[in-house]
């Protein structure tokens, strides 16, 4: 209690929505709480309740530390006669105003809150740490819900079938290979223990491609990897391409599928459990959207010309998916990163999908909550050309177009796909559970959902402990009438950084990696929150490896700019797939939204830790209890009653494969705590949910890539020019140079200059 400077505060009123309440206001280690009793009771002369009356029961607004994100106190002197008034701003959308009589019991209340949210300075003083569940709860162990050798084996990899072309390596067992890897790595059958290890240093902090999901029907896969280390001297590994050339070369070859045939290869495989494999006779229906990316696939292909003739899911398309706009992925190259040079890589074709990264995504969600932050005060409803302009639909769309596009090439296409962005465990963990969401209707069952945040979240890798700033920062509080100019950013309220500061960020980031003796990684941050110079045999090199380590007695921080809505994005994401397909979700919208709400109150330790080292080194599923036992003690609530799992690919509405429906992704107002009217209102935002940008594009691809040619809006040279600053405006130049994926409303592509404020952001 040594934080606490008050713990009791009578007379303290609440005001939400425009809604005032009267209560008391609790302080203890771990919650704010305030309590009320409802005015429904009348009391007589002696101050009882008469006995023909019921007495209520006090009502209680709980309030996790970590989730609050905005604390600004603003005092009344004594002379104003206006109460002092505490504003919190919490992480899942809950906004609150309480008012004191006294200004000195304001501010202790001010001071005890910021001492317990963000002077802890370490993960293992959070609540988890000390929660002890009540029954039903204490009867669930949500630790032993996901098992990597059972859930490999589920999709038929095991060490008694490496027939299928597959084995699962322990090279990574003790985690000294890869530390953001999980401990089993299936690979390739062909691929040796010695090709991996070579392998592994040809990729950004040893993040390998590694299978994430295989397809039970024609058995093509879904892999996962980091950026290769290209850098502006086009450097290659023999051992990358022989892993990927291995990856792609598990299933039927594309000679094999020239022929059509009624039923896809491997649809009698035992794994099919869900039902009989797809008829190709019912030949899907695809959006002008979904034309156009195919279409630009098929340009940027490989195959001959002209000698067969095209047969829907005959030809293979096996793709690198970069998550990346174009621009942002070359200029990664200056700093010793990049992406693939296809005329290594002849046996695939690269995308770039041109998601944005972390510090795009963050300042978007700023701007939405700039269109509720009155909500403590005002019943109004936001202003929806506020929403709009956040670009924050506009995000989860070109999200959703990415996971439905990987989701067509390896569900009805029959080919491979890989996915990377910058460290891969941002957009490559949005893009490849999501996918899996469409691909695969165990993933979409309470229990499958369960195992897939387990897989490509936390056993794969996230930077959850970065990302969710669950220690909190002292940037987030503020006292209204003592700010002093030049105050740093606080969430909540959207920053722009001017052009110049970005490009002075950028040029010192590829003037870092030209310096041997700079150790520094706060001038070296990557579109993804944290890129180093590279040199993967250096001792500094395996120390940045593992970001989370440190000595048990090492004080964390919050690095505001490190911080991003990554999961909550996906969640969003989920939502819109929920909503748009009803009855082929086992569960709710309300497990999503509680989801979201225990990623950020600590009260369980599933999410406090950025990868399964981590975790295991932290002994954390002995030390707090699992998110997971939560929603399976209360399973119930959860559950989606529209729900039918039948799965027949040859009746409509029952298909194995899902797909987002471009036009239709709009906001989750129950998570903003809106009513649907207040968030989208009669009219859809039609164009930000097609993703229709102001440059005009319909697409999320920003080009298309193989070794003979290269298409889309922003391709550029495969080896940068000398000088990065030289660089700058001949890429953006060679991007508004190119005329494919032109869109309504606009006479050609995105402006250098606008071009130039992308990548100058990717390199903040």
């Amino acid at each position: 209690m040594e934080r606490t400077r008050i713990a009791k505060v009578e007379d303290v009123k609440l005001i939400r929505r425009g809604e005032q309440l009267e209560g008391t206001l609790h302080l203890t280690p771990h919650h704010l709480i305030f309590c009320h009793t409802p005015g429904t009771t009348s009391e007589d002369d002696t101050g009882s309740v008469p006995e023909n009356q019921t007495k209520v029961r006090p009502k209680e607004l709980w309030i996790t530390y970590p989730i609050i994100q905005i604390c600004t106190l603003r005092p009344s002197p004594l002379a104003s006669h206006l109460p002092s008034s505490i504003r919190l701003r919490c992480r899942d959308f809950t906004f609150v105003c309480l008012c004191f009589n006294d200004e000195k019991k304001a501010r202790d209340v001010y001071d005890s809150i910021k001492a317990w949210t963000c002077k802890l300075g370490r993960i293992e003083k959070l609540y988890a740490f000390s929660y002890q569940p009540q029954r039903p709860e204490k009867e669930v162990n949500g630790w032993n819900v996901y098992d990597a050798r059972k859930e490999w084996r589920r999709q038929g990899i095991s060490d008694k079938s490496v027939d299928k072309g597959w084995r699962i390596s322990t090279i990574n067992t003790d985690y000294g290979f890869s530390p953001t890897y999980p401990a089993l790595l299936p690979v390739p059958t062909s691929i040796s223990d010695n090709t991996l290890n070579y392998a592994g240093r040809y990729r950004s902090r040893v993040r390998l491609p590694i299978l994430t999901y295989l397809h039970p029907v024609n058995n093509c896969s879904i892999t996962r990897s980091s950026q290769p280390l290209v850098g502006v001297r086009q450097n290659r590994s023999i051992q990358d391409e022989k892993l990927l050339l291995a990856i792609f070369s598990t299933s039927h070859s594309s000679d094999s599928l020239v022929e059509p045939s009624s039923t896809p290869p491997g649809s009698h495989s035992p794994r099919s459990s869900d039902g009989d494999g797809p008829s190709i006779s019912a030949e899907p229906s695809f959006t002008d959207t979904e034309a156009l990316e195919d279409e630009m696939i098929a340009r940027g292909g490989h195959e001959d010309k002209g000698e067969k003739p095209h047969i829907y899911g005959a030809q293979q398309h096996n793709l690198i998916v970069d998550a990346r706009p174009t621009v942002n992925a070359y200029a990664m190259q200056a700093v010793g990163l990049g992406s693939e040079n296809m005329d290594n890589y002849r046996f695939a074709t690269k995308v770039y999908l041109g998601i944005d990264n972390i510090h795009v995504m963050r300042d978007s969600l700023n701007k939405v909550i700039d269109a509720l932050k009155e909500s403590d005060l005002t019943p109004l409803a936001p202003n929806r050309d506020v929403l709009a302009k956040s670009g924050w639909i506009k995000h989860i769309a070109n999200m959703l177009d990415g996971a439905g596009l990987i989701a067509r090439q390896v569900g009805l296409q029959h080919s491979h796909v890989l996915i990377h962005c910058s460290d891969g465990w941002d957009r490559t963990s949005q893009l490849s559970a999501l996918s899996q969401l469409c691909l695969d209707p165990y993933y979409r069952t309470l229990e499958g959902f369960i195992v897939l945040v387990e897989k490509d979240w936390l056993s794969f890798g996230h930077m959850f402990a970065h990302r969710s700033g669950f220690l909190s920062s002292e940037k987030w509080f503020s006292i209204e009438n003592e700010r002093i100019g030049g105050d740093s950013v606080r969430p909540g309220f959207s920053t722009d950084s001017g052009p110049g500061h970005a490009l002075e960020n950028a040029l010192l980031s590829a003037k870092g990696f030209f310096n041997k003796n700079n150790k520094s990684r706060d001038s070296l941050a990557d579109s993804d929150g944290e890129m180093q110079p590279v040199d993967k045999d250096s001792p500094s090199a395996k120390r940045l490896s593992s970001p989370n380590k440190g000595s048990s007695g090492e004080k964390h921080i919050t690095k505001v700019k490190e911080t991003s809505p990554v999961f909550h994005q996906f969640l969003d994401a989920t939502y819109q797939l929920l909503y748009q397909h009803p009855t082929r979700f086992e569960f709710n919208e309300r497990f999503l939204r509680r989801l979201l709400y225990h990623l950020y109150s600590c009260q369980y330790g599933t999410f406090l830790y950025n990868n399964e080292k981590d975790r295991k080194e932290s002994h954390v599923a002995e030390k707090t209890r699992s998110v997971w036992d939560y929603f399976l003690s209360r399973k119930e609530q959860f559950l989606n009653h529209q729900y039918d799992g039948t799965i027949d690919d040859n009746e409509r509405g029952h298909e194995r494969l899902i797909f987002p429906k471009n036009g239709e992704v709009r906001w989750w107002n129950e998570l903003f705590g809106r009513t649907d009217a207040e968030m989208n209102g009669r009219t859809a935002v039609y164009n930000y949910a097609q993703g229709i940008g102001d440059d005009g594009s319909t697409t999320v691809l920003t080009g298309v890539e193989s070794a003979e040619d290269a298409v889309g809006p922003a391709m550029a040279p495969t080896s940068p020019p000398n000088g990065f600053a030289v660089g700058i405006p001949t890429i953006a130049a060679g991007v508004a140079a190119l005329g494919i994926g032109k869109g309504k409303g606009t006479k050609g592509g995105k402006s250098p200059s606008s071009l130039r404020d992308e990548m100058e952001v990717e390199m903040q």
